[in-house]
């Protein structure tokens, strides 16, 4: 696979890294740097993603849970009608009902409160869930809280005896809230090599090394669109009837089933779009 002409796009931009898999096999790489483990920022969130199947897997938690059950300790004074309505299910489609994004990047350092899923439902739900795509950490965060809850540890050691250890990812750092919790909606440090094999875990529907780890039924709902046609449950989708884990600066995993294979990205970039659209028109169209 001749990668020259989408590197000529794609440098420029910031790219640092790029893997391309496909049938099980390693078609492609280019490196500007060597690997080291890097800030994936939101592809954290299919990781939260993953954990929250897991959960469902094993009949921690059902996505059908309102939250005013789930998190009755830390409901605001008045509960309004949409807070009433919203289920787990909603934390994990960006249209959870609050009209904008809270516990993003530049907010996280400035909040006075420390107790972030009350600071979180504290923030008025002001559409009906499921009615209107709002990109929100609250939604992510407090589904991995949940995780975090009914399972009895962080996210990382949830994750690692049935996620990262089959697919020989040593114990990464993940960020925490101030009170010491897994920040489920980014944060998590990840070399490409690493985010590769998430990719790859998700093309093979939940499967590695021969072993089914992750219902297939779980892989393919929650890459599916969802209340939005754009997103999954914290997957987005793309063309070529892709889905993928992306994060901030292009950080991406992105699983394409018709062609079965995965192209992962580390960059620096701040025009996405147009790397997007690079990864599209020059390494999807020669798959």
């Amino acid at each position: 696979m001749d990668l020259k002409k989408f590197v000529s796009k794609a440098a420029p931009l910031g790219v640092l890294g790029v893997r391309i898999s496909q049938n099980d096999e390693l078609k492609a790489q280019w490196h500007r740097e060597e690997e080291c483990r890097r800030n994936v920022y939101s592809a954290s969130k299919s990781f939260t993603s993953c954990a929250v199947g897991f959960a469902v897997q094993e009949g921690l938690l059902s996505l059908d849970e309102k939250l005013i059950d789930v998190f009755s300790r830390e409901l605001p004074e008045i509960v309004s009608e949409h807070l009433a309505k919203a289920t787990v299910r909603d934390l994990l489609t960006m249209c959870l009902g609050q009209e904008a994004g809270g516990l993003m990047g530049t907010q996280r350092p400035l909040y006075e409160e420390d107790d972030w899923v009350r600071l979180s439902l504290s923030i008025p739900f002001t559409h009906a869930p499921g009615s209107r795509f709002v990109y929100n950490n609250v939604g992510p965060y407090l589904a991995g809280i949940l995780v975090q809850r009914r399972a009895g540890c962080d996210l990382v050691s949830y994750l690692t005896p049935r996620l990262f250890t089959h697919l020989n990812i040593k114990r990464p750092m993940w960020e925490t809230d101030p009170l010491g919790n897994t920040f489920g909606a980014g944060g998590l440090f990840l070399t490409l090599s690493e985010l590769h094999k998430f990719g790859l875990f998700y093309l093979n529907r939940g499967r590695w090394n021969g072993k089914q780890l992750l219902s297939p039924e779980w892989i393919a709902e929650s890459t599916k669109p969802q209340s939005d046609p754009r997103y999954g449950y914290l997957f987005w989708r793309g063309e070529y009837n892709s889905f993928r884990a992306d994060g901030k600066y292009c950080q991406l995993s992105i699983v394409l089933p018709d062609q079965a294979a995965v192209i992962s990205l580390v960059a620096e970039c701040r025009k996405g779009e147009e790397l997007m659209r690079a990864v599209y028109d020059e390494l999807c169209g020669q798959l």
